[in-house]
């Protein structure tokens, strides 16, 4: 299985030993799975006593961290149920809004041909080489397709609109957004969010509450849908900023840090791995808990023009190439590891930290991806994860995570080997029992064992609707 081969794959170093060695950096090597029969019956008993699921333990704040259960066989799913406090009513729009623009896939964005990625409900093309079925070369900006995919078939969506707490509008307003980058005609770039504005208007369940309880959710960043006429014209449109779309909540996977506070939400980027049942999540997390991690810190990186970020990047690019105990990957265009998700996963599988400035904007799906392979993730700006993430990562960064100040970019390394081992164990503990949260299951998965990415913004934005609405309409 996919499992065993990325971990056979991850922990061969030139001499078959770690790279460095600290004491207080040094971790344990785990033995493989063993096929005794006396551990395998041991297994079973576990299986019976943890009681099939996970344990929520009490975070730190914001979110709560997510134990699942160890046992791996004879583990019975749990059917989904929904066990919220609130129904969702998804609109049926005029296919113009999302699937009819499937149809021009080639067009969909200007950098590159998305047919690929449409593919499957956004999960993209299937990974098969990586022995698993819950693998895909997932898109980075898909997941208003993926999260529109699983509401179709989620446990708490209701056909009634009277019995509705939420509504969600299932527009897919990235994907029409990077199709209109090089637009030049503004009007013509904004058309069909403004067609999607009036189209609201003229729906009776709009203006019970005025749209405060209805929901969109983007692929893409908020600055993609918050064009200034009188700023920089990348390509943007003004989706985010049309009167009644001010109403509602918007997830994104970027919100804007000053003007998003209101009504905007982040949401994690996708990335790989969409398992379709509680056991193939826990095996992954009983994977990540056992990779062998011979590298201090790695770095998955493309270069940047801009002064700021490049000025940060070009700081870790020399630190990791002049250390033994980095592990670099330099991203291009055309052919490049950085594309293939095994070759992303195999060298932050390997790393005990994973450098993540900046992106093209603040965040980035590297953080993610990272989150995944239990690589504790490194940031040198709060707005990439601490202020967008609220819902999914604990309140409490030094949790999960470690946070440098760019003042200190140049001293990183340092920085890094003082962080005691027993506060990494702690640290990669708490991440790896996050991953099912920042998780996109696949849309056919009906018996799940725990919350995922989808499921924790639909009870997250339960709780902020009901605080606007007035108490008589709860």
């Amino acid at each position: 299985m996919f499992f065993r081969k990325l971990r056979s794959a991850a922990i061969t170093a030139a001499d078959g030993k770690p790279l460095f060695k600290d004491k207080e950096i040094r971790f344990r090597s785990v033995l493989a799975f063993p096929n005794s029969l006396v551990y395998s019956f041991l297994l079973l008993i576990l299986c019976f006593l943890l009681l099939l699921t996970w344990f929520p333990t009490k975070g730190t704040g914001g979110s709560q961290l997510f134990i699942l259960s160890t046992s791996r066989e004879n583990c019975q799913p749990k059917e989904r149920k929904c066990d919220g406090k609130a129904f969702f009513y998804m609109y049926e729009l005029p296919e113009k809004f999302n699937s009819g623009l499937l149809r021009h896939c080639r067009n969909l964005s200007v950098y590159t041909d998305m047919c690929p990625y449409v593919a499957n409900r956004g999960l993209g093309q299937p990974l098969p080489s990586l022995g698993s079925p819950s693998w895909y070369a997932t898109h980075q900006f898909i997941a208003e397709m993926i999260f529109h995919a699983r509401a179709e078939n989620h446990p708490c969506r209701t056909r009634d609109p009277r019995s509705a707490s939420l509504f969600y509008v299932p527009f897919y307003g990235g994907l029409h957004v990077s199709s209109k980058f090089r637009e030049p005609d503004r009007r013509e770039r904004d058309r069909l969010a403004v067609e999607l504005d009036e189209y609201l208007d003229h729906q009776i369940t709009w203006h019970k509450f005025n749209g405060s309880d209805h929901f969109l959710a983007l692929g893409r960043t908020a600055w993609d849908f918050m064009r200034d006429d009188d700023g920089y014209d990348f390509g943007a449109n003004r989706l985010l900023k049309l009167p009644r779309v001010l109403n509602m909540s918007v997830l994104t996977v970027e919100r804007h840090p000053g003007q998003g506070w209101v009504n905007q939400f982040g949401i994690p980027y996708t990335s790989y791995f969409h398992p379709s049942s509680t056991e193939e999540m826990v095996e992954w997390q009983e994977e990540m808990r056992r990779a062998r991690r011979f590298y201090l810190f790695s770095f998955v990186c493309a270069p940047r023009t801009s002064v700021e970020k490049a000025a940060v990047r070009d700081q870790i690019l020399r630190q990791c190439e002049a250390s033994p105990r980095c592990h670099m990957v330099r991203c291009g265009r055309g052919a490049s590891a950085c594309h293939e998700p095994s070759e992303v996963l195999k060298v932050m599988t390997r790393s005990i930290f994973c450098m993540q400035p900046a992106g093209d904007s603040f965040t980035r799906r590297s953080v993610f991806d990272s989150v995944l392979a239990g690589c504790i993730p490194v940031f040198f700006s709060p707005h990439t994860a601490y202020t967008q993430y609220q819902w999914f990562f604990p309140a409490e960064p030094t949790a999960y995570s470690v946070y440098i100040p760019e003042d200190k970019v140049d001293m990183m390394e340092e920085e890094l080997i003082k962080i005691p081992s027993y506060k990494v164990e702690r640290m990669r503990k708490n991440l790896i029992n996050l991953i099912p949260s920042i998780t996109y299951t696949h849309p056919n998965a009906t018996e799940i064992g725990f919350k995922d990415a989808v499921d924790v913004a639909l009870e997250q934005l339960v709780k902020h609707v009901q605080s606007k609405l007035p108490l008589e309409s709860l």
